[in-house]
């Protein structure tokens, strides 16, 4: 499914492990009702980027954030069901809506907001809560291999907390993070 893999080693040089060198294919059917145009497949998300220049494709859809192949389930570690999924869409959908709002959306190579299978205690009004921690994650990259977390001012962080706190019921807290990528990968699995 994947295309090769590459070795790579520690700084040490006394641990090697294997890292996809990306994930851009399969999944496609025997026949199709279409011409592949190869080799698509084997192009990163930059270069599947330029080539759709090329072919004249709106900006909106060259350049909006990837989406995992796995779905929401990816952003959500752990027992997935309904009542989750339901919270994710609610929290991403005000984190990018708030991206547009901000005119920060194409600044940022991918977005997205995750439901962490850890609940916290909080206040609401005068009750205490315990909900789950929303993640929000946001980089910036040329190609997708290598990437930074976007430093996003206090006033728009603020605000979308807030959206989502006040909003959406399962979640009373927020966090951003920070990790570049490697060590850490974009998506949280």
């Amino acid at each position: 499914m994947y295309p090769d893999l590459i070795e790579s080693k520690s700084v040490t040089g006394s641990q090697t492990s294997k890292i996809k060198s990306h994930h851009n294919v399969g999944g496609l059917p025997k026949k199709m009702k279409l011409k592949l145009v190869e080799p698509v497949k084997f192009l990163f998300k930059d270069e599947v980027r330029k080539l759709g220049e090329e072919l004249g494709l709106s900006k909106e859809i060259l350049f909006r954030h990837p989406f995992p192949g796995p779905g929401l389930a990816i952003r959500i570690p752990g027992d997935i069901d309904e009542n989750k999924i339901n919270i994710l869409k609610e929290a991403d959908n005000i984190f990018i809506k708030s991206l547009y709002k901000y005119n920060l959306y194409h600044k940022i190579w991918q977005a997205y907001a995750a439901l962490l299978p850890v609940k916290t205690v909080g206040v609401m009004g005068d009750n205490r809560t315990y909900e789950y921690i929303c993640l929000l994650r946001a980089i910036t990259s040329e190609d997708g291999m290598t990437a930074d977390f976007y430093n996003f001012n206090k006033d728009f962080m603020q605000d979308v907390s807030n959206q989502i706190v006040n909003s959406i019921k399962g979640i009373n807290r927020v966090v951003y993070d920070v990790t570049s990528k490697p060590p850490s990968t974009i998506e949280l699995e």
